[in-house]
């Protein structure tokens, strides 16, 4: 909603899930994740604090983050748009609609995730044309398998903000059993 923690931390722990993968390519070359919240009300604003000494921990990076608020260019631009809650979903389709196939819940992309079939992906290589060519395979197999159905009540990801380390550790697990499963699909 703010972009100050859920968000950056998807953001950043995505990036570095592919660094991770990467070898010895350059993990930043290979995806653009960003972040942007449904809100403006903390634009400009680092991570919150909570949220940024979570992903340093778990070896992320918080530097040069600054909270923006969700335009339809940045929709435009996406060739996967991971919301925390179904709300959020919907705020992204209603600002375009033809980014239904290409938006998830984070909990709901993690799910389909695993019946992805790799086999059917283009080949993996830790270049970013590759890399590319195979998440938009991987976003429009999950397209598919999602069908009509809705995101259930368990994909939507708790707001932490304001709450204690626990629910922040919890949160960023839940992000890492999407994150960490993608980038292997990226980068096998």
């Amino acid at each position: 909603m703010g972009n100050i923690c859920r968000s950056p931390m998807a953001e950043r722990l995505l990036a570095r899930a592919v660094r991770d993968r990467a070898g010895d390519a350059d993990g930043d070359t290979l995806i653009r994740s960003v972040s942007a919240g449904t809100g403006g009300w903390h634009e400009g604003e680092e991570m919150n604090p909570p949220a940024a000494r979570l992903v340093r921990a778990r070896r992320g990076t918080d530097e040069d983050f600054l909270a923006r608020k969700l335009r339809g260019d940045f929709i435009d631009d996406a060739d996967l748009i991971l919301t925390a809650t179904a709300d959020q979903y919907d705020y992204v389709v209603a600002l375009r609609p033809e980014a239904a196939d290409r938006t998830f819940v984070l909990g709901e992309f993690g799910r389909l995730l695993g019946a992805v079939n790799a086999a059917g992906l283009p080949p993996a290589e830790a270049k970013p044309e590759a890399v590319h060519a195979r998440g938009v395979a991987i976003v429009e197999q999950a397209a598919t398998l999602r069908g009509p159905d809705a995101p259930q009540a368990a994909d939507d990801l708790d707001d932490p903000w304001g709450r204690g380390d626990q629910t922040f550790q919890r949160v960023a697990d839940e992000i890492e059993d999407t994150t960490m499963p993608l980038a292997a699909l990226l980068l096998p």
